[in-house]
């Protein structure tokens, strides 16, 4: 059985530890970052080893690719997309073109995912910005409207699914009112259950396309004043399952972000008892191997088995995106190009 469990890994190869601990505590799924990637050919190797090891060809295997400054596959060795807000700013010139960039500029990244064994990309971010979004969203979301921030997300989710890749849209219910980086502070928004109407409209507006999302580690005092999303029952049941009306799999953030405070194994019991069906840890602040499988342990001991209705709700998200569809690539990427030489000129 498996552990509701994704987690990150220290290195390009797999130590000895982690073998064992994969062994041992079978997570559900990885998630690749920049220390992760050195060459094609070395990430194609520890994706298919990672498959090898778990026995599972269609083995959840996640990444941050956002576009812009969330890339973990980083040029030159890939090809470099533009971030979200690109495409937002390219929406008020031209619905339309904005809307054909952001699929081809998403089913291309999907490709480069699909052919290094990766099957899920931690995008897009749905997060309506305001004027007072911390810059850890920023340009990561597309605009400050309902309509540009759904069509768009609806893009990016359509082109991404055209690769045979699997989008998770972020940060359910709406990270766009936080004023501080959940990296290192815990952000509290104020507004009333009228005002989050529109965050929440976004992902409602999305919900068949999407089959898994992440939480935000934010408090939304309108519906629970004490605790963030990611160990609300509250948040979790009324904003997200209820009023947006997803019933996909729900992940939290990564759970070693300082805003959630407590120990590792306290976050993690109080996530899956909130009603997230699954934890994310990736030991994004941690170097040292030894600390990385630490922490990954006190999380695993945390986590328990996969049943019930997480594990149904994982086992059609693993099987959610179809073979990629045949496309000119070539053809495709000259397209991308024509475009977004298009929005340079009106700028």
């Amino acid at each position: 059985m498996f552990k509701p469990l994704i987690v990150g890994l220290s290195g390009p190869i797999l130590t000895h530890d982690e073998i064992d601990f994969i062994q041992a505590h079978q997570p559900w799924g990885f998630i690749i970052f920049a220390r992760n990637v050195e060459t094609v050919d070395q990430l194609y190797a520890l994706t298919a080893h990672l498959r090898e090891l778990t026995n599972r060809i269609e083995l959840p295997i996640l990444i941050d690719q956002e576009g812009g400054r969330v890339a973990r596959l980083k040029a030159p060795e890939w090809p470099k997309f533009p971030a979200a807000g690109v495409y937002g700013e390219m929406f008020e010139a031209s619905p339309d073109m904005a809307i054909e960039a952001c699929q081809l500029g998403h089913q291309l990244m999907g490709q480069e995912l699909y052919q290094l064994g990766i099957r899920a990309n931690c995008a897009p971010c749905c997060d309506l910005r305001q004027p007072d979004t911390h810059d850890a969203i920023g340009d990561r979301a597309f605009g400050d409207t309902v309509d540009a921030v759904t069509r768009l997300a609806q893009a990016a989710l359509g082109g991404l699914a055209m690769s045979g890749v699997a989008g998770v849209v972020k940060h359910m219910p709406g990270q766009g009112r936080a004023t501080a980086d959940t990296h290192y502070d815990l952000p509290s928004v104020s507004a009333s259950v009228t005002d989050l109407h529109d965050d929440l409209a976004v992902f409602e507006a999305i919900v068949d396309q999407v089959p898994m999302g992440m939480t935000c580690h934010v408090v939304f005092e309108a519906y629970d004043p004490h605790l963030p999303t990611t160990i609300s029952p509250t948040v979790i049941s009324e904003a997200i399952r209820m009023r947006i009306g997803f019933q996909g799999l729900l992940m939290t953030d990564d759970l070693g972000m300082d805003a959630l405070g407590g120990s590792l194994a306290t976050r993690g019991a109080k996530a899956l008892a909130a009603g997230c069906d699954v934890l994310l840890h990736c030991s994004g602040f941690v170097k040292d191997p030894v600390a990385i499988l630490k922490e990954m342990e006190e999380v695993a001991d945390a986590a328990g088995t996969l049943s019930g209705i997480a594990l149904e709700r994982a086992s059609a998200a693993e099987t959610a995106c179809q073979a990629p569809i045949e496309f000119d690539q070539n053809a495709a990427s000259a397209r991308f190009g024509e475009l977004m030489a298009k929005m340079e000129a009106r700028a």
